[in-house]
């Protein structure tokens, strides 16, 4: 076990917190939880999670202290297991989760190390605020500045000039050059930040590199995921707002404007030059062509291709990608004709 509960709750406290509705169900509703389990590895002492109908058959086996659940599900609990309702269970679980285990929210040091390591380089030109913790091995370079608070891990390189807010976590081997990242930003393991992005044009010789002289600025809340590259801008900067979540092995090319509150699945490749709005989700190896708008609080389903400009809140999917009612009518209608038995009378089987 890597993480422990660092206060254990009662279960009146829970729902306090989350708002849900407590039935003791035959428990004690002052007996405090041990941590948290899944459905399948539910155990006494611990809450449970159950967020869909599909699983009300696995109920009537559980071994838990309580379980958070939908309330159409309450019935299905054995007696002396206490039930806590919410119409948003998982968002609740999140909140409780939080509350128990607030050390797995932000990254802690690797090495446990507190203030600057003097295995550390930190070029005397850098500066610092109190509560920067920079571990064995990490290269802070001239000009940089780093807030209260943050952790650099060990192996990061922090380039020239780059400022980095309070509160942030740089995860070991992450590489930060020719951008400003607000208060409260993680970046995990091995994630590349600010290096060029792929700008060249063809000439007498083969291709011509052409120089990318913009920034990165991230923005407060944002949170990058392992293996991540988010490329600086040509000549205007590559933003990331604030609080927008990107999952791991995410490219992310130069001049990308990405709005607030967004979340990017895994493996999504962002090409030049597209501007996503607020509140938008994508999918997980979604590609997009470059010079594309994406308007705010659209959905992008997983594996879609985008060719085209997406309207502010519609749902697309697809290769290339088009609204999703129309992929699913174009899906249904390309199954049907591959189904024998299926084709009027007359109709080609060639």
């Amino acid at each position: 076990m890597f993480f422990s509960p660092s206060t254990p709750m009662a279960l009146d406290e829970v729902a306090e917190l989350t708002g849900a509705k407590l039935d003791p169900n035959g428990a004690d509703p002052s007996q405090r939880i041990e941590g948290l389990s899944s459905l399948a590895s539910s155990r006494a002492g611990y809450l449970t999670l159950v967020t869909a109908p599909r699983y009300a058959d696995q109920l009537a086996g559980l071994h838990a202290a309580a379980v958070l659940l939908p309330a159409e599900l309450a019935d299905k609990v054995p007696s002396g297991i206490a039930t806590l309702t919410h119409d948003q269970p998982q968002a609740a679980f999140a909140a409780i989760a939080a509350r128990l285990y607030p050390q797995a929210v932000v990254p802690s040091p690797v090495t446990g190390a507190e203030g600057l390591s003097d295995k550390a380089s930190v070029d005397p030109e850098s500066a610092m605020e109190d509560g920067v913790v920079v571990e064995p091995f990490a290269v802070i370079g001239p000009g940089a500045r780093i807030g209260a608070g943050t952790v650099i891990a060990p192996h990061a390189v922090i380039g020239p000039n780059v400022t980095i807010g309070r509160g942030c976590f740089i995860g070991p081997g992450v590489t930060v050059q020719c951008a400003h990242l607000g208060d409260g930003v993680v970046v995990h393991a091995g994630s590349r930040i600010g290096q060029d992005g792929f700008g060249y044009v063809p000439g007498p010789r083969g291709l011509q590199k052409v120089p990318q002289i913009g920034r990165v600025i991230i923005q407060d809340g944002v949170e990058i995921g392992a293996n991540v590259t988010i490329d600086r801008g040509a000549l205007d900067d590559t933003v990331i707002g604030a609080g927008t979540k990107i999952d791991n092995q995410v490219q992310i090319a130069h001049n990308v404007q990405i709005g607030q509150a967004c979340a990017i699945a895994a493996q999504t490749g962002l090409s030049g030059s597209v501007t996503i709005g607020d509140g938008v989700l994508i999918g997980g190896q979604v590609g997009f062509a470059d010079h594309l708008k994406v308007g705010s609080r659209a959905q992008i389903a997983a594996k879609a291709g985008v060719m085209n400009d997406i309207p502010a809140g519609e749902r697309w999917a697809g290769a290339p990608a088009m609204p999703a009612r129309q992929f699913f009518r174009l899906t249904a209608a390309i199954q049907r004709l591959a189904r024998p038995g299926e084709r009027k009378k007359g109709e080609d089987r060639t």
